[in-house]
């Protein structure tokens, strides 16, 4: 069989989803289901138009929170504490037992660790001159209250 290699700056879903397929497969084979399912908090306005919110998914006992918005004027309110409670909550309610995220230096670094997630890796000058930190946070044991 002849490949041929392609580049585009296209996100073609199409292309992801051929890509993601043979992954998954592997991967279950190796690791069993993954139990993969999307988990999204909307947070709407009075008009019901979502104005921020939490979106990540559930995996292999994790939660995993890609994207944290709260609008700049509700922001020091609570409502990014209420966003994330509210994630955690649903993922304990899924089984998962640890969650995971990535923050830039500039955005919400202090405040998850407010929320007691701990550093486990930064990727420096990502973009310079600021750092991107990874975090994660024990649920079991955040539910529990033990440490």
């Amino acid at each position: 069989m002849t490949y041929t290699l392609s580049i585009t700056s296209e996100d073609d879903e199409a292309t992801r989803q051929a890509l993601i397929e043979p992954l998954r497969t592997y991967n279950q084979a190796k690791a069993g289901p993954s139990s993969y399912l999307p988990l999204v908090v909307a947070l709407r306005d009075e008009d019901g138009v979502v104005k921020g919110g939490a979106w990540g998914y559930t995996a292999y006992g994790w939660l995993f929170v890609q994207l944290l918005v709260v609008p700049e004027e509700a922001r020091g309110t609570g409502f990014g504490r209420q966003l994330m409670a509210a994630a955690e909550t649903e993922a304990l309610a899924r089984g998962c037992h640890d969650a995971w995220l990535d923050t830039h230096e500039f955005q919400a670094k202090g405040f998850y660790e407010k929320l007691g997630y701990v550093s486990f890796g930064v990727l420096p000058s990502y973009p310079p001159p600021f750092s991107r930190f990874f975090f994660r946070k024990a649920l079991v044991a955040a539910a529990t209250g033990a440490a």
